[in-house]
């Protein structure tokens, strides 16, 4: 492994930019970790595969695309809550969606390990600032605020899960004129998320680094979004693979059920192979890999791109 500085990415990503008015995100001011970054690609010349750590000021990436349609998406990487993935599920997302025209905000938000204040919530918050920082630019960003969806895979599913069942849940406390913007997602997507904190089903170092070694009962209902689900959880397309070793498919199946039964449209494919984590890299020659294009009709169907 090798251990990268901001600098080190400047040739190859493009430039983040804070979600917060302090740069700090609220409850992380007296924390002295450092951001950094970590490629693990025996060969970054051809392929990277990098992922950061030590997340005190949360920071999202643009994908500009050549001709945006108006359509945003927020996309939330996963990790295991440990790590932030940059590469395969951030910048090849991103990639890969903008040249849709889906203009694409990828957020590196922090990790509830570090110490945090409420530590378990940091992730919503900074989840809830970003979307509210997208809808407050839009015209900047020639995007149609009612057309704002997100998408979050493994871990960064829990965190988009978190924001589409609790996007009006006082997660911190108002910064600035921002803060006024709904944080509801006009559409979700769920990519082999985590889903629940049921521990039957839960993603172990995922529940650990959220709750803590021996949470209660009541923090794992609490964190289990499938409970959270409402009618007024946005449209939903979840995607996840059977043999996942992971991350059950079962996250996804009880998400997809509690859509169902609030009446939420939503859409649900589970493929037979693909493993976890596969982003688009990990699926080359698979029936998964036609995910993105799949997506893609999707958001098209519920006319928020045209």
């Amino acid at each position: 492994m090798t251990v990268l500085q901001g600098a080190a990415l400047a040739d190859d990503l493009p430039t983040p930019f804070p979600i917060w008015p302090a740069g700090v995100g609220p409850g992380s001011e007296a924390l002295t970790v450092q951001e950094t970054v970590v490629e693990r690609s025996a060969d970054p010349a051809t392929l990277h595969d990098r992922y950061t750590v030590g997340i005190t000021r949360p920071h999202l990436s643009l994908y500009r695309p050549a001709h945006p349609n108006g359509t945003a998406l927020l996309v939330m990487p996963g990790g295991g809550y440990l790590r932030v993935v940059v590469d395969k599920e951030g910048d090849e997302i991103g990639r890969r969606l903008s040249a849709a025209g889906i203009t694409v905000f990828v957020l590196t938000y922090r990790l509830p390990g570090d110490g945090h204040v409420h530590a378990a919530d940091v992730p919503l918050q900074d989840a809830q600032r970003a979307l509210r920082l997208i809808r407050a630019r839009a015209v900047e960003w020639g995007i149609d605020p009612r057309k704002v969806g997100a998408m979050g895979l493994s871990a960064g599913g829990h965190v988009a899960a978190s924001l589409g069942t609790r996007f009006d849940a006082p997660a911190y406390v108002p910064q600035d004129a921002v803060d006024r913007q709904s944080a509801r997602p006009d559409f979700l997507a769920l990519v082999y998320p985590v889903a629940s904190m049921d521990p039957a089903i839960a993603h172990k170092g995922s529940r650990a680094q959220l709750l803590g070694d021996n949470p209660t009962p009541a923090q794992d209902a609490a964190y289990s979004t499938e409970r959270a689900v409402t009618a007024q959880t946005p449209p939903t397309f979840l995607l996840h693979a059977d043999d996942d070793p992971a991350v059950p498919v079962e996250n996804s199946l009880r998400f997809y059920a509690a859509l169902h039964a609030a009446k939420v449209p939503a859409e649900l494919h589970i493929f037979q192979k693909g493993g976890h984590g596969f982003g688009i890299r990990g699926v080359t020659g698979l029936p998964a890999a036609a995910w993105p294009d799949l997506y893609i009709a999707w958001v098209r169907g519920l006319g928020m791109m045209p």
